[in-house]
């Protein structure tokens, strides 16, 4: 049966580049794995064609010859196996591939003894002094610890893991499958290396077991909402000597009763009544730090902002302090006596429109448009 072209192999055209090769092939070697399809022998025949055409055209030397050549030009090996003096497919598909499947082909070493603990997460709520300010917390963090009795070997006082018999500490298990020599997890270990005889009766052979721990954890003035904090080492134990996960602490701000932040600035609202509105006066203001006096201009709008300088929150990066915005809600009387009644009508009499320069400028506006 004729070759197919390699190039139609992978499903790439003849100018494709290095990273579009390799990118054809681990498709390709993925869908094909004789590990992933034991029930389909063709799936291993398009495995070795893939990894053929690739080992050729990944080859700048072999793969000029090829394309002037075609397949006679890759000499015997062109006509079955691996062309060019490649042996071993296992080579080319752990350079891509390493410990996909369980530990590299060819069984040169098996996986390392350990695994990394699992990274950990926590919310912690937060309210504005804390931003302010920054502060020390502490959390009492369950998780999975190092056992103290066997100090995480899963072994009982005074024996140790033994390396495993059947696959020599490796960790994996060879099989030969045609040209192909492949691995799995060695199923005496579970891909360990090492089997523990007399187990830790603490932690029942795992070296770890569920615990807590109080830790410590500064939060800098300025952090922002869903911010994380990294505290590395202080996830769950790793198992079998593995390296421990680590916390990651994600920050989630409180409402506040009266400002709403906007980055490094804090806006809030002060109600003012119509008439200290209309006449100015000074009123207090609740900040961060308490109470301080702030005057209302005389004539003051509804909506208007009014800024105190510096009385915001400081950015992360350490920079100057926001502000502090101060939205004026002028506040109109309800429930009015009759005298109160009988003087603003007669203030609505006496006043024009010198002295409501907003009803003016909108009276202007409607005379231009209708006009």
């Amino acid at each position: 049966m004729a070759k197919r072209d390699y190039y139609e192999v992978l499903g790439v055209s003849r100018g494709a580049s290095g990273d579009e090769l390799k990118s054809a092939y681990r498709k390709l070697a993925l869908e094909n794995h004789p590990d992933r399809n034991p029930d389909d022998a063709a799936a291993e025949d398009r495995f070795k064609e893939a990894s053929e055409a690739y080992a050729v055209l990944s080859d700048d030397a072999k793969r000029t010859q090829y394309d002037q050549f075609g397949h006679q030009g890759m000499g015997a090996g062109g006509a079955g196996g691996f062309p060019g003096g490649f042996q071993d497919v296992g080579d080319l598909f752990n350079d891509l591939f390493g410990d996909l499947f369980g530990g590299r082909m060819g069984g040169r070493g098996g996986r390392s003894r350990g695994q990394r603990g699992a990274d950990l997460r926590y919310n912690l709520e937060i309210d504005l002094l804390d931003v302010l300010e920054g502060k020390e917390v502490a959390l009492d963090l369950p998780k999975m610890m190092v056992c103290e009795t066997c100090t995480g070997s899963g072994a009982q006082e005074g024996s140790e893991p033994e390396r495993c018999g059947r696959c020599q500490g490796t960790g994996q298990a060879i099989f030969q499958q045609g040209l192909f020599r492949i691995s799995r997890p060695c199923d005496a270990c579970g891909g360990e290396g090492f089997v523990v005889r007399n187990p830790c009766d603490d932690c029942r052979g795992s070296g770890r077991k569920e615990g807590q721990k109080t830790i410590k954890v500064r939060i800098p003035a300025g952090i922002e909402e869903g911010m994380r904090l990294r505290v590395a080492g202080e996830g769950e134990a790793g198992i079998s000597g593995g390296a421990p996960g680590d916390l990651y602490v994600v920050m989630h701000l409180k409402e506040h009763p009266f400002f709403e932040r906007d980055g490094s600035d804090l806006l809030g609202e002060v109600p003012v009544p119509l008439v200290h509105a209309a006449l100015g006066t000074e009123v207090d203001v609740p900040t961060l730090e308490g109470k301080v006096k702030m005057r209302i201009p005389e004539g003051t709008q509804p909506g208007k902002v009014l800024r105190l300088r510096g009385k915001g929150l400081p950015s992360l990066n350490g920079s100057a302090r926001g502000d502090q915005l101060v939205r004026v809600f002028v506040e109109v009387p309800t429930k009015l006596t009759g005298r109160q009644r009988e003087l603003l009508e007669q203030f609505a009499e006496e006043t024009g429109t010198d002295v409501s320069p907003v009803t003016k400028g909108f009276l202007d506006k409607l005379r231009d448009l209708f006009d």
